[in-house]
């Protein structure tokens, strides 16, 4: 795992990520990706919608806007209750998150607390302004919707989405008529979201523009277990902790079936397996550097009657962070739009007439994005970024050996072939050890090299990022040895 600085340094060097507008001294809250974090953003994304629309034939991904009128959004609850707790520092007049102060006071975090919980215990801790040391004033909610006047006279009440959530709610009933009235059924959204974060820090953990891939699974509580296979997970261990663990560097392995007697649902269950899936085989995560975190009914939502958030341990960031969450929101969203709009909700499926429920698997895309730069970056003299193969922002490099010799046109006639493919990039700066580096640094895979041997027709040389080891393949077979390991179907072999 590699330090904050480590992750920024890279980022920023190599061209993945960094504050926007640094031009004129950065704009906090907000980052800009560049080419590389880019495209590892976008396989990403690519990989998690294989998978979680990979669960079902009936989930689907659409688009929806990312502004809101007031009147959903007061249907939903965000217009009353979508605050944090703010406090401001009577000297010097700095706002500032009161859980994230009490949190860097005492190592421990503090959510779900009221406004005279917090003041108590910032009086206990004793902690003054970080800024001026100042004393605080009384904490008081804040709204974190980025407000907005649309049409000419600004009249009209908007805001900035604060989830994509609420975009697959209010399109539930068009979607659920167009899919052939059938549950359960998924709507999936990947996109931008705001919130006007109190003091946004932690490079992309904490932001006020951000990225999120949400599926929603609208099913019939009644049925659901029967709908999903169930039994076959019922044996596979899930990593977790417990609410009264969270705050500790601690993980249980529980079987499915073991869960479910401790009071979890089975079709809960099943995609809680899902998801850790989703971070061992497909993003490659440590099994010790992931974990499920269960929060307590005074910490999560309201509407939430089961809530665990998808840890992943960052040294970057100082242990176990949140990256996700599975929610069982009830018919709580359906049900609110139903009020708020006068518009019927219900629907019936076969004999059944039911408010469906509705099942939320949510991912800070950004998050994300940190989460592997953290654990797969090795700074160092042979710094090295240990991405999967179908992550890397570039999956294949072409080089000829040297500059000469007609290797350099030979080596872009095969990068212009397999740029048809692949993510590829041609390269013929510098030495040949200089050029595996950077590439070794921005997580490419595989890295082919035309040589004299290649003239003769010997194949070229294909080089593996992680052990550096070789293997001739001849030119016909490359495509299809490339298809291969970019795609995980297999591993790279080196000559005996």
């Amino acid at each position: 795992m590699a330090s904050y600085e480590d992750v920024m340094s890279l980022s920023v060097r190599r061209g993945f990520l960094w504050p926007a507008v640094d031009l004129y001294g950065g704009f906090a809250g907000f980052y800009d990706y560049g080419h590389n974090g880019t495209l590892l953003r976008r396989h990403w994304e690519e990989v998690w919608l294989e998978h979680f629309l990979g669960l079902n034939d009936n989930y689907y991904l659409i688009d929806t806007s990312t502004i809101l009128p007031e009147p959903p959004l007061k249907a939903s609850g965000h217009v009353d209750h979508f605050t944090d707790l703010l406090v401001t520092c009577t000297r010097c007049g700095e706002s500032h998150r009161a859980d994230h102060l009490l949190e860097a006071a005492t190592h421990v975090e503090h959510e779900g607390l009221s406004s005279s919980e917090v003041d108590a215990k910032i009086r206990e801790a004793g902690i003054r302004c970080p800024k001026c040391k100042g004393e605080l004033g009384a904490s008081r909610p804040f709204n974190m919707m980025f407000p907005l006047a649309v049409g000419p006279t600004g009249k009209d009440a908007a805001f900035l989405r604060p989830e994509t959530a609420q975009g697959a709610f209010l399109n539930f009933r068009r979607e659920f008529e167009a899919l052939r009235r059938r549950l359960p059924m998924g709507l999936a959204i990947v996109g931008r979201a705001y919130r006007n974060e109190i003091s946004p820090r932690q490079g992309t953990y904490r932001m006020r523009e951000f990225l999120q891939a949400e599926l929603q699974i609208f099913f019939d509580p009644v049925v659901f277990a029967d709908q999903v296979p169930t039994a076959s997970v019922a044996d596979v261990p899930v990593r977790l902790c417990w609410a009264a663990e969270k705050n500790e560097p601690t993980a249980h392995d529980l079987t499915s079936k073991e869960l479910v007697a401790r009071g979890l649902p089975t079709w809960y269950v099943y995609h809680l397996v899902q998801v850790q899936r989703f971070y061992l085989e497909v993003l490659g995560i440590p099994r010790e550097h992931f974990r499920f975190a269960e929060l307590d009914a005074k910490e999560r939502a309201f509407y939430n009657k089961i809530h665990f958030d998808v840890q992943v341990r960052q040294e970057s960031l100082g242990g176990f962070k949140e990256v996700g969450g599975v929610h069982y929101r009830t018919d709580h969203d359906l049900a609110g739009h139903e009020a708020g709009s006068r518009q019927k909700q219900a629907v019936t499926v076969a004999t059944t007439r039911l408010v469906p429920h509705v099942l939320e698997l949510s991912f800070g895309v950004d998050r994300n994005v940190w989460a592997l730069l953290d654990l797969d970056y090795t700074p160092g003299e042979r710094a090295t970024l240990h991405l999967p193969p179908r992550l890397a922002p570039i999956g294949v490099a072409v080089f000829p050996l040297v500059n000469k010799d007609g290797l350099p046109e030979r080596a872009e006639a095969l990068y212009g072939l397999l740029r048809k493919r692949f993510t590829a990039f041609f390269d013929d700066a510098g030495s040949i050890g200089k050029r595996y580096a950077r590439m070794d640094e921005i997580g490419t895979a595989f890295c082919v090299t035309v040589d004299h041997e290649t003239l003769e027709g010997k194949g070229v040389t294909l080089r593996d990022r992680d052990t550096q080891k070789q293997v001739r393949v001849p030119e016909g077979d490359l495509p299809a040895r490339l298809e291969s390991l970019l795609s995980g179907e297999a591993r790279f072999e080196p000559a005996a």
